[in-house]
């Protein structure tokens, strides 16, 4: 279940890449933002595997907080963790 979970919210992350790059190449964002952006998917994607990336007790600990989580309707905004503060 977590593994499933992790490859599910990295192609979520990289939905953000993929993106980036499609206003790269439109001209819509230049080489230093979307360096921005890789970074920021850098940040989201080692906050993730953090949580993810876990053995023994802490597998039934790391899935029992997402089924609370999605109880609740609610989901770790792992890009959102990964904005830099202060920009």
């Amino acid at each position: 279940m977590l593994a499933a979970y992790h490859e599910a919210r990295l192609a979520e992350l990289l939905e953000h890449v993929r993106a980036g790059f499609a206003e790269y190449d439109a001209g819509r964002m230049d080489a230093f933002d979307l360096d921005a952006l890789v970074h920021r998917y850098h940040r989201a994607a080692q906050e993730l595997w953090k949580f993810c990336a876990v053995s023994g007790a802490a597998v039934e600990t790391a899935a029992r907080a997402l089924e609370l989580l999605a109880e609740r309707g609610e989901q770790p905004d792992w890009w959102g963790l990964a904005e830099r503060r202060g920009r």
